[in-house]
């Protein structure tokens, strides 16, 4: 990897402001050419198949976010190395396009992203992101964005397009509605009224939005799931999801470590709670059981949820994922001729 010391100004492409108040992170970042793009999923937790990540690491800082042990990897750390020092993936596109081009990808739908988050303050810079979203409009390849930032709103174009000739849908993160509560635990990512304004902005030109309440966390976050659902119906998401925090690994620790500072008067009930639904422990990493819990309190947890989506009309019917993938083509030089 390269370790850029200057990195480049957002403000020389774009025009660009924080959303929030300017965070005081002392942020290093690193360039890297990868030799592929596409990571395939073979776990029976996770609704998809194939994912794209152009960054690692992640600068919204989030104390519970499962993907922090991945920065081991490339022998950084799980903690503050995670949000702070921040890698590139400079031939993102470039590889994205080469997998398309082999003889056994069947154009099945591609996630943005299943680790970090694909809109994060780089992509400002870089656009890495909407280099690969590009390469998904060549190939007319289905794409699922999950994200927390506003800057997805930049794309709207590239996804109209998408969604007319491919399939595109984006999931905003939004597991708080109190925006005290989010800072504490997301200190860096866009508030909850910034990620409502996105879900809006997204529905207004027809892009398919839903919303994410991942993770809950019992105790913290759970009473809100009625309030996230309908503030984000009223913005126009017509799909959720819900999933369990997890602590895999040091993740644990970073957590912990968080809700003893930011919640020290409910940081055990909070922890008490998470055992509930876990049989006693604070994790699960059994395939089928770590994104969701067991017992009474995580059944009552799911009704909340599901029967609030019922009220509001949401998620009704799924989209035919076969149909998805019949829009897949390689575009040779006689197809580039015809639709100039």
């Amino acid at each position: 990897m390269k370790r850029v010391y200057n990195p480049p100004s957002p403000y020389i492409p774009y025009n660009v402001e924080w959303v929030e108040e300017p965070p005081e992170v002392a942020l290093t970042v690193y360039e890297e050419k990868v030799g592929s793009i596409v990571t395939k999923n073979e776990s029976p937790d996770v609704p998809f198949r194939f994912g794209i990540n152009p960054y690692r690491g992640c600068f919204h800082g989030c104390i519970y976010c499962y993907a922090r042990p991945t920065h081991q990897y490339i022998d950084f750390g799980a903690g503050t190395d995670f949000e702070r020092k921040l890698v590139v993936k400079m031939n993102a596109a470039e590889r994205l396009r080469e997998h398309f081009l082999k003889r056994s990808w069947k154009g099945e739908t591609v996630v943005f992203s299943g680790v970090t988050d694909c809109y994060q303050p780089l992509e400002a810079c870089y656009g890495i992101t909407r280099q690969c979203l590009e390469v998904c409009l060549e190939f007319r390849n289905p794409v699922a964005i999950i994200t927390k930032a506003a800057l997805i709103q930049r794309d709207r174009d590239l996804l109209c397009e998408l969604r007319e000739k491919a399939n595109a849908r984006v999931f905003i993160s939004i597991p708080f509605i109190d925006k005290q509560m989010a800072r504490k635990v997301e200190p860096y990512a866009p508030s909850p009224e910034a990620r409502l304004r996105t879900v809006a902005a997204l529905a207004e030109v027809g892009i398919p939005v839903g919303v994410s309440l991942a993770p809950t966390i019992p105790g913290l976050n759970d009473s809100q799931i009625p309030q996230v659902l309908e503030r984000a119906y009223e913005a126009g998401a017509r799909r959720a999801f819900m999933t369990l925090l997890r602590l895999p690994a040091e993740v644990k620790e970073v957590f912990l470590s968080g809700i003893e500072e930011k919640f020290p008067t409910r940081s055990q009930k909070i922890l008490h709670q998470i055992g509930e639904l876990r049989g006693g422990k604070l994790n699960q990493s059994e395939f089928g059981n770590r994104m969701r819990g067991s017992g009474s309190r995580w059944e009552a947890l799911e009704w909340l949820f599901d029967s609030t989506c019922k009220r509001l009309g949401m998620n009704v019917g799924e989209a035919d994922q076969e149909e998805q993938t019949k829009t897949f083509r390689r575009p040779s030089r006689q197809m580039s001729l015809l639709e100039l």
